[in-house]
């Protein structure tokens, strides 16, 4: 329960710090980060739902933003709030940063396939190009 509390703290933290610093860490070199959006799909059909990554919070943790329309998908996804990408390159999400709900591999290409829980099959693709 600590864990938890401390989490929501350090989320609070950063994101006042960013706000008063109006978005902008303060370095005069541009940054490139990999696109944050995603598309979710199950089992291979074409409907699917918006998954965002947001900000990192820690080391390999970032905030996660999935449209409630993903309970169709998978009841219980629209609850998580947090992205932790393993040292393999597998991402979990969680409600609560540590305990997955679902767990992704990385596919060929520009996304990642579950392989926790078994069934739904979920794949999450990159969204760039909207």
């Amino acid at each position: 329960m600590k864990l938890v509390a401390g989490l929501v703290a350090s989320v609070a933290l950063f994101g006042g710090t960013h706000f008063l610093h109006g978005g902008h860490d303060g370095s005069a070199a541009p940054q490139t980060a990999p696109s944050s959006d995603y598309q979710l799909t199950a089992n291979g059909d074409e409907a699917g739902c918006a998954v965002h990554r947001g900000a990192e919070i820690s080391n390999g943790l970032s905030l996660l933003n999935v449209a409630p329309n993903c309970r169709k998908l998978m009841p219980g996804i629209e609850r998580v709030k947090f992205w932790r990408e393993q040292a393999d390159g597998s991402v979990a999400f969680s409600e609560n940063g540590v305990d997955p709900i679902v767990t992704f591999g990385v596919a060929d290409g520009d996304g990642y396939e579950s392989y926790a829980p078994a069934a739904p099959l979920l794949a999450l693709n990159n969204d760039s190009n909207n």
